[in-house]
């Protein structure tokens, strides 16, 4: 079941407290604190989707091992010297040259 959010409405009508609630999607949204009695609104959020393109899942995929498994050649530059060198992959010497 979905935890929904809800928050008290103030006489003065500001904010109040914020509070979850586990609740049917069937059910109406509540219009009174189930405690105090107090007038709520629901809190609209944005839905929890999980993504395919996570930092841990995107290092995985461009790993030396999966870079030359799929065929692929991978070059680093060296900090020092400005030249690139390769890392990963089973072609001859690189014809690249920065600029």
């Amino acid at each position: 079941m979905p935890i929904y959010v809800y928050q008290v409405i103030n006489e003065d009508d500001t904010e109040g407290e914020s509070f979850e609630l586990e609740q049917s999607m069937q059910e109406a949204a509540l219009t009174k604190h189930p405690v105090t009695g107090q007038p709520v609104q629901r809190v609209y959020q944005p839905p929890n989707i999980s993504s395919k393109h996570t930092p841990g899942k995107t290092k995985t995929l461009i790993d030396n091992k999966n870079v030359e498994k799929a065929g692929f050649t991978k070059y680093e530059r060296d900090k020092l010297t400005g030249r690139y060198h390769k890392v990963a992959g089973r072609e001859g010497p690189s014809k690249f040259t920065p600029t």
